[in-house]
């Protein structure tokens, strides 16, 4: 028997591999286990090379629980380890400087990166003592039996062992006996080892059998091992394709498309990436593609090779180039991560590119699903706006697909208005927004459909990059004042019938939660409808980007919606109120009215005198007098809105048209629903 220290001249290599180098101790069984398959396909190189002779014969790797005994072992089939070789590639943690490196970077943890090859030393996180039975494949050797208790003394002497090939027996300790039941142990070999190149072995398979699950002889094989991203392109169907989707996305549905990465120079990258159906929820759909390392499980979080935007695909990369840390949990910033980001950037758009150009019904019927993932990338990147809007599409509201240019082309001149700008014309919610919809199709317009998560963002990009091009969505006005082609008629009422109008319907509209209304005028045609509902274009768009965004944008957010309630001066119905309440109100309102004028012209003679004058040199009575005057003046007013008040409340036509408007904006519920429902029934 051999005794010895490890080759590290400081004792503080087990607390650092415990503390540091392992973010998470599960991937202790990670590492054994791919260290297993490396040593079972070395011997298969051997052998096809002709330097091993003998019988591969079954080279499964086993793993397999003892929990009476509390121990978790690894068992192979490879080449083995000769005595020397366990000295050189176990006992000697570092080649040379291992106290140096230690104190280097003792208080930088991920400064470890790459300088040795930890991985079996991984299992003391979760180990009280370690044991290897080793036997080389090279004939005329002797099995070597390796212990250690966590610290740097060891034990190695001969044993016996009856196969080829290295078990590695883990005496688990206290605080991770979890790791000692068949449930944990499955669970870490599927995320772990699920498509290592080697079977990996866990026990039995079991069958149902007279009520209960009952053990067979089959052994219950957690791995495939060729999966379908290490296969040739020309050898897979799209069933081999959907069926390995959903090895990785059980309970998803198809996918719409899939690509399949292969480079082999200036890097090495495999794959397959898969579009799924995405509509809405950007953050449900992350984090949904895996990062393996010769198909040794690494991270599903691969911000740093993807953009974020492409996080949204599924699928797996397999690179051997991409540089993790020896614990492999965290990348390296490197060139080659840059370049391997921008090589899958360019082959997805690439991708979605020959699709369009393949088949561009069935890529119009996928947009719907593939609209938020484009969208996100042309937001996010700049080169993949370049190459998207190649095929991006916009969609109108009959369900027609246009490209950009396509679309230009369409309504290019007959939506452009007196400044030579070209408006799109678009809406988000084709039952809400109906009439709008048909007063724009009426004038013979065309109107897109944009109901995405990112469309209010996508609008504003458009905006910029389309020359002399506004998006307005069809409600934000009256459809001749959104596409004005010349000089509107201009409003002919007084300002005392303005007044008296603003005072009739402002006073009967309802009160509506975090909701102002503006009373406006526009002389329209007299078939256009009589009161309609309108919210400006900026303000809107801004409140819809602040609840995606929050940040500086929350404070549009926090501000109450803005309607304007557009009545139409030219309509008879409003002209009929406007007579009705001269009619009805004339003969009270004509004192008011003349008894104010009169005020306000003293009220008024008497502040022009202040003019020059500063606060101190204003007499005390002036200024009494003038508040007075001010105060009689709002007295005044307030009788007068009164009188036009009651009007209006004993005017059922008015509070008929208010609701209308509300009705067709859909702002109409609850009990002004149901009182609109029952004035209906009297005005009939």
């Amino acid at each position: 028997m051999a005794k010895g220290n490890i080759g590290v001249t400081s004792d503080n290599i087990f607390p650092v591999i415990k503390k540091f180098l392992y973010s998470d101790h599960e991937i202790f069984l990670r590492e054994l286990v791919s260290n297993a398959v490396d040593a079972t396909q070395k011997l298969k190189t051997l052998a096809a090379v002709g330097d091993f002779k003998g019988e591969l014969g079954d080279l499964t790797v086993r793993v397999d629980v003892n929990k009476k005994k509390g121990t978790l072992t690894i068992t192979d089939r490879g080449i083995g380890m000769t005595a020397d070789e366990i000295d050189k590639y176990i006992n000697q943690i570092a080649f040379s400087g291992a106290e140096e490196f230690l104190e280097k970077y003792k208080n930088d943890a991920q400064a470890i990166i790459g300088h040795f090859g930890l991985g079996f030393y991984s299992s003391f996180m979760v180990s009280k003592k370690v044991e290897i039975f080793t036997q080389s494949y090279q004939a005329e050797t002797t099995a070597q039996h390796w212990s250690c208790k966590g610290d740097p003394e060891y034990t190695l002497e001969d044993t016996i062992k009856a196969d080829r090939g290295t078990e590695i027996v883990l005496h688990i300790d206290d605080d991770n006996k979890d790791f000692l039941e068949d449930a944990k142990i499955q669970e870490l070999l599927t995320k772990y080892c699920k498509f290592l190149p080697i079977e990996i072995a866990f026990g039995k398979k079991k069958e149902w059998k007279d009520g209960k699950n009952v053990e067979t002889k089959n052994d219950n094989i957690i791995n495939i091992t060729n999966p379908a991203w290490t296969r040739k392109p020309a050898d897979l169907t799209d069933e081999d394709y959907n069926a390995f989707y959903h090895e990785l996305n059980p309970m998803a549905e198809d996918p719409l498309f899939h690509i399949h990465l292969n480079v082999d120079y200036p890097f090495n990258l495999t794959g397959i990436l898969y579009f799924p159906k995405i509509k809405n929820n950007i953050e449900m759909q992350r984090n949904k593609i895996q990062l393996y390392c010769n198909q040794v499980y690494v991270t599903d979080h691969v911000e740093n090779i993807v953009p974020e935007y492409l996080t949204l695909l599924h699928g797996v990369i397999d690179s051997p180039d991409i540089p993790l840390n020896v614990s492999r949990s965290y990348l390296q910033s490197d060139s080659n991560v840059k370049k391997i980001s921008s090589h899958i950037t360019k082959k997805v758009a690439d991708r979605l590119n020959e699709i369009f150009k393949a088949d561009r019904l069935q890529f119009e019927e996928k947009w719907d699903n593939l609209k938020l993932f484009i969208q996100y990338g042309m937001l996010s990147d700049e080169k993949f706006y370049e190459r998207a809007e190649k095929f991006a599409l916009l969609k109108n509201i009959d369900g027609k697909y246009f490209t950009f240019d396509e679309y230009k082309t369409l309504v290019g001149e007959n939506q452009k208005d007196k400044n030579g700008d070209v408006i799109y014309l678009y809406a988000n919610n084709s039952d809400e927004q109906y009439s709008y919809i048909q007063h724009a199709k009426d004038k013979g317009y065309d109107v897109l459909i944009m109901d995405g998560q990112l469309d209010v963002h996508v609008v504003s990009q458009l905006e910029q990059k389309f020359e002399k091009t506004r998006f307005v969505r069809v409600d934000s006005d009256v459809i001749d004042k959104i596409i004005q082609k010349d000089d509107t008629s201009k409003v002919t009422l007084s300002n005392d019938q303005r007044d008296a109008l603003v005072t009739v319907f402002d006073s009967q509209i309802p009160t509506l939660e975090k909701t102002n209304f503006i009373v406006t005028f526009e002389q329209l045609e007299a078939t256009t409808s009589p009161v309609f509902i309108t919210q400006n274009e900026f303000m809107r768009r801004m409140k819809e980007m602040s609840s995606l965004q929050g940040g500086m944008m929350s404070f549009y957010g926090e501000m109450p919606d803005s309607y304007n309630l557009v009545v139409n001066t030219a309509h008879p119905i409003i002209e009929k109120i406007l007579t009705d309440e001269e009619t009805a109100c004339g003969a009270s309102i004509a004192p008011i009215t003349t008894e104010l004028s009169d005020v306000k012209t003293k009220h008024d003679k008497l502040k022009e005198t202040h003019k020059d004058k500063k606060d101190e040199e204003v007499p005390a009575a002036e200024k009494t007098e003038l508040e007075e005057l001010q105060k009689k003046m709002d007295e005044l007013t307030d009788h007068k809105k009164a009188v036009l008040k009651s009007f209006a409340s004993e005017t059922k036509q008015v509070r008929q048209l208010i609701d209308l408007a509300l009705l067709a904006s859909n702002m109409l519920k609850g009990e002004a629903l149901a009182n609109f429902v029952k004035r209906s029934v009297e005005l009939l």
